[in-house]
């Protein structure tokens, strides 16, 4: 059975009981007609073939010296360049927005070395983990301005107290950037604190505290300030 006389015979078992089933010519292409005009016969292109077929047609006109860029070639290229784009803005660009941002450490925060490490013990033991991990290093940088190693300086950040300490304390001075910024992801909720994070606060906290500061080159002595 041919493909025409396949459909011809499904038309007329669709027909009700009663319609003659030996129609004329006219008749016959009519119902042919109709049968192929349902959605089960249609051949239209998919999604993917009218979108290699825009993709054709907007680069139709391009020349590559004597022949034609080939599809395959306009759909590579077209691939890579949003590849390209997503990598820049999503990728180093939003990195790079990131490190630059820093929490200030302290504030209008007044407490004394001392009672922040006793608010950072007692968030520790109440499971408060990233309340223990900022209270232990703003206690951190309130002890060293208590020690006149940082100059106290309100609205600095943690990456500007990790890098003015690391100039005094050179031999730590990979610890406390990445004290600063553990402190910024906590803050920041991009990463919750957990047990190791305090602990390691701690020992820095601890170490930090029987360190001796490197002088201040940059600093003249009080007698020689004004001095011709």
């Amino acid at each position: 059975m041919t493909g025409a006389s396949a459909v011809v015979h499904g038309a007329l078992a669709a027909l009700p009981v009663g319609v003659p089933v030996d129609p004329d010519r006219e008749t016959a292409h009519r119902w042919l007609l109709e049968e192929l005009s349902r959605p089960e016969y249609s051949t239209a292109p998919s999604l993917l073939e009218r979108l290699l077929q825009w993709l054709g047609d907007l680069f139709d006109g391009l020349t590559l010296g004597e022949g034609r860029f080939p599809l395959a070639f306009v759909v590579v290229v077209v691939v890579v360049l949003v590849a390209v784009i997503a990598w820049w803005v999503a990728g180093p660009v939003r990195l790079t927005r990131r490190r630059r941002r820093s929490v200030v450490v302290l504030g209008d925060d007044e407490r004394t070395a001392a009672e922040l490490r006793a608010s950072a013990g007692a968030a520790a033991a109440r499971g408060d983990w990233s309340a223990a991990v900022l209270d232990r290093f703003r206690a951190l940088v309130r002890s060293l301005e208590e020690r006149v190693v940082l100059d106290e300086r309100p609205g600095r950040t943690a990456q500007e107290a990790a890098h003015d300490a690391a100039v005094r304390l050179p031999g730590v001075a990979a610890e406390l950037h990445g004290a600063a910024g553990l402190f910024d992801d906590v803050c920041y909720g991009t990463l919750p604190a957990r047990p190791d994070d305090d602990r390691r606060l701690r020992d820095l906290d601890e170490r930090v505290r029987d360190l001796r500061p490197e002088p201040r080159t940059a600093d003249a002595p009080p007698s020689e300030v004004g001095a011709p």
